[in-house]
């Protein structure tokens, strides 16, 4: 089931916890200890809960038997800044579905034609069955590595 995430309950999730055990496993391994504390300083529980309360940053997370085991974030105004989901829960649709759903909201809600988002080296593959093209060559700001993808909506 997938619900949004407000800055009400955000600390009862364990949503940000889940972002950094997947993101250690799956996404560090590419990074320089640089990419990881920029990572990391990115994630911290009283910045997301700003950036969440001032609509800077909206979230929805996925829940299996009362367990969170996905989330997707994203910014305006219409970029995905975070999607993870939980390893023993991969390859089940959990981050189609949440793709899906932030589309739906975008379609409904907004007046763009497409969203972008600056895919991890992991998640490069994942991102082009989406839809999404490429719109640059990789790049690494901040020790972080990523390639500018959008994909049109509309």
């Amino acid at each position: 089931m997938i619900k949004v995430i407000t800055t009400n309950i955000i600390e009862q999730t364990g949503v940000l916890d889940l972002v950094w055990r997947v993101f250690k496993e799956f996404e560090a391994p590419e990074y320089s200890d640089e990419g990881i504390q920029e990572f990391q300083n990115f994630i911290v529980l009283d910045s997301v809960k700003k950036r969440l309360g001032s609509g800077k940053l909206l979230m929805w997370g996925y829940w299996v038997n009362d367990k969170i085991v996905g989330m997707i974030a994203t910014k305006p105004p219409c970029h995905i800044s975070l999607l993870f989901v939980d390893k023993n829960h991969h390859r089940k649709g959990i981050a189609k579905s949440l793709f899906g759903n932030i589309l739906d909201y975008y379609i409904e809600n907004s007046a763009y034609d497409e969203i972008t988002v600056n895919s991890s080296p992991y998640a490069v593959e994942f991102y082009h069955r989406l839809g999404f093209i490429d719109i640059d060559t990789e790049k690494t700001v901040n020790g972080l590595r990523f390639t500018p993808m959008k994909h049109i909506f509309r």
